[in-house]
């Protein structure tokens, strides 16, 4: 059904080779996460709202939306290693545009080139590692990988804070660039051999949406996540009466970050062990509740810190059981279905980028997390009503006992 990528049989020591792709994924991680920290700052210096310099990550969203599966198509008969070092270069021309450009239009046309590297780099990063550890380790493989990004919360979209709010937030974005090109070589010299599937054009790769499990599966990401984003990326507007400076702000940053790193890795290995649409369901309704109650702690640093941990951790318990699950519906090795999943996460950054904007301007921050909480019900909602169509497969333990 879906395009596979070849390697040899699962590796033992797949561990270090993850590693390797999260040390790129946290490059890629910086530059989407910390854009939500340097809105303010990026809205002074272009003269621009903050709800306009909110779309930076709109943009940034849209590309990564459209490029992920046209590329993903476009590079199918390349050696992963080549695409994932293309990606890079591309994702640090893009922020190195950023960070040179003078004017509003100029940086919003980098942000396309920006997302289009990340776009190739992160669904490649997590189809291969899951390739890499094989069926019964592919949930905490997928972990690893998302562990980049979650470490780019706990460690880049923080410093990325700081150095925005004491120098400037041009100098951010050649940090990211500098970050990408450190993984380059990384990369090209630790990755083991795996191979693309060959050239089948843009049709045989968008096989995986003929599948009505799939398409349940990327509908309800898309949903889950426009409502985890309307919360982060205006956090700063948000949690403004507790944190309205830089390094509050920061601090509420390495928070959520610290708790999403938990959450991931946490999530992994629960799909692995009780199946990912078990988790997706738990974890989604939990997280609308918390939603909920985020007003409640706006006016204190403590109080915002503590919702912001539960965020943090239930908003990354998500990506890998989802990813999970595609994998496994498109069976083994299939590339595809993670271009496609991260394309409607994407997406849902964009939407909810737009989303968050008309909702801050028109009902006021205080209200954004209610409506984040009611698209993430929405989602476990979906998510129920699908798992009776659609059983989930059993997890890897469970297969093997049998």
């Amino acid at each position: 059904m879906a395009s596979t990528l070849h390697t040899d049989p699962p590796l033992t020591r797949w561990r270090p080779h993850a590693a390797v792709l999260a040390f790129g994924a946290f490059a890629v991680g910086t530059d989407g996460f910390v854009v939500a920290g340097l809105l303010p700052p990026i809205s002074a210096s272009l003269h621009v709202s903050v709800a306009a310099a909110g779309q930076l990550v709109t943009v940034f969203a849209i590309a990564y939306a459209v490029f992920a599966p046209v590329l993903a198509a476009l590079t199918a008969s390349w050696p992963r290693r080549r695409v994932l070092v293309t990606a890079l270069t591309v994702f640090a021309v893009g922020n190195a545009v950023t960070a040179l450009a003078p004017g509003f239009g100029p940086i919003l046309a980098s942000r396309v080139i920006a997302g289009a590297g990340a776009a190739m780099f992160t669904a490649t990063a997590s189809a291969t590692a899951a390739m890499l550890a094989g069926e019964r380790e592919r949930g905490r493989a997928i972990s690893i990988v998302m562990l980049g990004m979650t470490s780019s919360l706990v460690l880049g979209a923080p410093l990325g804070t700081v150095i925005g709010g004491l120098l400037n937030w041009r100098v951010t974005m050649w940090v990211v660039t500098a970050l990408a090109l450190l993984a380059v070589p990384a990369i090209a010299w630790r990755l083991p051999p795996v191979h693309g599937s060959g050239n089948r054009g843009l049709r045989a790769f968008l096989a995986p949406l003929r599948d009505r499990r799939i398409i349940a599966v990327l509908a309800t990401t898309v949903v889950a996540f426009v409502g985890i984003y309307i919360p982060y990326t205006y956090i700063s507007e948000i949690f403004a009466p507790a944190a309205s400076g830089g390094s509050t702000l920061a601090v509420l940053l390495l928070a959520f970050g610290l708790a999403g790193t938990a959450g991931n890795l946490t999530a992994g290995r629960l799909a692995d062990r009780y199946g990912p649409r078990r988790v997706i369901i738990v974890v989604t309704l939990t997280l609308a509740a918390a939603f909920v109650l985020i007003p409640l702690g706006r006016d204190t640093l403590a109080a915002a810190v503590v919702a912001v941990v539960v965020a943090g951790f239930l908003s990354f318990s998500i990506t890998a059981p989802q990813q999970h699950l595609m994998i496994t519906m498109a069976g083994p090795g299939s590339g595809m279905v993670t271009s496609l999943y991260q394309s409607a996460l994407y997406l849902a950054v964009s939407l909810s980028g737009a989303l968050g904007a008309f909702g801050l301007e028109w009902q006021g921050a205080a209200r954004l997390p209610w409506l984040a909480a009611l698209l993430v019900l929405a989602a476990a909602v979906l998510t129920a009503v699908t798992a009776r169509r659609s059983p989930s497969p059993l997890p890897a333990e469970a297969r093997g006992r049998g």
